[in-house]
């Protein structure tokens, strides 16, 4: 994949078998425009095809701000209207749906503010590690705007119905102890020590074999929804895959060999 997509406010690259996700709007903290959402969906597709990546992280450039919301100096050109909303939020929306979707592991690399849309944004990821001085705010009750079920489902599935409501009735910032405490974020790090530990950890989930990853991540989702409308079908398939593949014969014989595994997903 190209380094730079159609927009240059959004960068890709894959840093072995870890894709990386990069919102490139430092100037205005990685707010994030209409073309930039029409972009991460075109990032996630190529990264959905490259068997080479194992895991994605999104992450934000300039080291100030992971995402700040939505680019409000483009609402006139981008919001103006009810259509252009629509149009907007249907934009967003499959951005969120197809990373909470994504096969593959995602991990949301805060750094610095985390608002809005970015909180938005991390909670479609399955793992969210943020250095100690980001910030998190959800301020939707200061601008009037309205907020999808889909948006809030993602929130409350996270940090459950309290805290989703305290982060949006206050709509103030809360720092990166009290995200923690929410249960927002899965580990707090040195700011200083933040890229390389993700980096650590997105190798080691790559490391492990694919077809477990994928089916458990499956099946978590699934638990997640209504139970009339789970696929214990495809759960099932998963997991006989897992046991009928070649990696499962690698699996055991490394252990009894007292090696490193060598997984293909296969």
């Amino acid at each position: 994949m190209d380094d730079v997509t159609k927009t240059d406010k959004m960068l890709a690259r894959n840093d072995g078998g870890v894709g990386y996700v990069i919102f490139n709007n430092p100037e205005r903290h990685n707010a994030v425009s209409l073309d930039m959402w029409d972009a991460t969906s075109r990032i996630l597709e190529g990264f959905a095809n490259d068997e080479e990546v194992r895991v994605v992280v999104l992450t934000g450039a300039g080291g100030k701000a992971f995402v700040s919301g939505a680019d409000i100096s483009k609402f006139e050109s981008e919001r103006a209207t009810l259509e252009a909303t629509r149009r907007y939020n249907a934009s967003v929306e499959k951005a969120y749906t197809g990373i909470q979707q994504f096969a593959k592991p995602t991990i949301a690399m805060i750094r610095g503010y985390c608002i809005g849309g970015g909180v938005g944004l991390a909670v479609c990821c399955d793992l969210r590690i943020c250095s100690d001085n980001s910030r998190f705010a959800v301020p939707a009750a200061k601008l009037g705007l309205g907020y999808s079920y889909a948006g809030l489902r993602r929130l409350v599935d996270v940090v459950g119905p309290a805290f989703a409501r305290e982060i949006f009735f206050t709509a103030r910032q809360f720092d990166a102890e009290e995200a923690s405490r929410m249960g927002l974020i899965n580990r707090v790090v040195p700011e200083a020590e933040l890229e390389a530990y993700v980096k650590n950890y997105a190798e080691t989930i790559a490391a492990n074999a694919p077809l477990t990853v994928k089916a458990v991540k499956y099946i978590i989702g699934e638990v997640m929804k209504d139970e009339s409308t789970r696929n214990l079908a495809r759960c099932a398939e998963l997991v006989e895959q897992c046991f009928a593949s070649n990696d499962f014969i690698e699996g055991r014989r490394a252990f009894m060999e007292k090696r490193k595994p060598a997984f293909t997903g296969k």
